[in-house]
């Protein structure tokens, strides 16, 4: 497993992440999450990603349970808020009280004393900026938060927000988790170039593409049985990359990966980290031999006119 530093702060995380928003406390038992965390563990992860938000808690509390034992200055826990946990007026978005208190219970559901990394979940334009960002600071001032960060922010929030905390005084964010595959590439016009000037690194979620970029879905042929396209709970997000279209192309990148010795999968992953921006890849898994194939892409090497040839295949 190769590290990196996440933007230009000094934590270094593992290129391959493990997140738990679909299996956690939800499709998978504890014992198969402990199992998955203890072998992403063995196989050289740190970064563990989950949220308040993920199955109402239950998902950081099937982390909690997975990673006990473990030395905990050895990981690197990121969770997140913003989503409503309950039907209260407060309970939900980015103001002082709903950061402050998100920030205990999850600290409360992962049985540890701090996060490493906490996350604004969305943007939410009807809190003042610099009430999240002073929220934020007191947290990581109070030993509660190492570092924060955003998700899924557009670039000109993020650079408000980069501003405000330089004028305050306060600790600016470090990180973004955006979607970014293969298939969806939004981030590279304005987040990524935003980012890097401000130095967060990007945690991208999704950079299998909902498993779809694992090249199991095959056009013209019913969703596998068992896999997140054939369930109608999960697969909420996935109706403009199941195409046949898409799927085809999806199965011309094997060629690509063939030659390189890897599955597709693995070649989507390195795609994401083939830039110097993304600082990790989040991957779920439902199964060991999943994060095992997973890890490979960390420090797989492909050369740049490899990335030529999948642009041609995907236009």
């Amino acid at each position: 497993m190769n590290y990196r530093q996440l933007g230009k702060h000094g934590v270094r995380v593992s290129e391959v992440a493990l997140g738990g928003w679909l299996t956690h406390g939800r499709s998978i038992d504890d014992d198969t999450t402990s199992a998955i965390v203890y072998r992403a563990f063995e196989l050289g992860v740190n970064f563990f990603d989950t949220a308040d938000v993920y199955n109402r808690g239950e998902a950081e509390k099937a982390l909690a349970r997975a990673i006990k034992g473990m030395r905990r200055e050895s990981l690197f826990i990121s969770t997140k808020c913003f989503f409503p946990m309950s039907d209260e007026p407060n309970d939900r978005g980015l103001s002082r009280k709903h950061i402050t208190e998100s920030v205990h219970a999850s600290l409360k559901r992962l049985d540890t004393d701090y996060v490493d990394l906490m996350q604004c979940h969305r943007n939410d334009p009807e809190v003042p900026i610099e009430e999240t960002v002073r929220a934020m600071d007191d947290l990581i001032r109070q030993g509660k938060v190492l570092y924060w960060g955003v998700s899924e922010w557009p670039a000109a929030r993020i650079a408000e927000a980069c501003h405000k905390a330089t004028q305050m005084n306060c600790c600016l964010p470090v990180s973004n988790q955006p979607v970014y595959n293969m298939l969806n590439r939004y981030i590279e016009k304005d987040v990524l170039p935003t980012s890097e000037t401000y130095g967060l690194g990007q945690v991208v979620f999704s950079p299998l593409a909902q498993g779809v970029l694992t090249g199991k879905y095959k056009p013209g042929q019913p969703m596998p049985e068992g896999s997140r396209g054939a369930d109608e709970n999960s697969n909420m997000f996935m109706g403009n990359v199941l195409t046949d279209e898409t799927l085809q192309k999806v199965q011309n990148l094997g060629k690509i990966a063939e030659k390189f010795g890897c599955t597709i999968g693995q070649l989507a992953l390195a795609w994401c980290l083939r830039q110097p921006g993304v600082s990790s890849v989040i991957v779920g898994a439902s199964k060991v031999s999943q994060i095992e194939e997973n890890a490979v892409a960390s420090g797989l090497m492909i050369p740049p006119e490899a990335w030529d040839q999948a642009d041609v295949i995907l236009a």
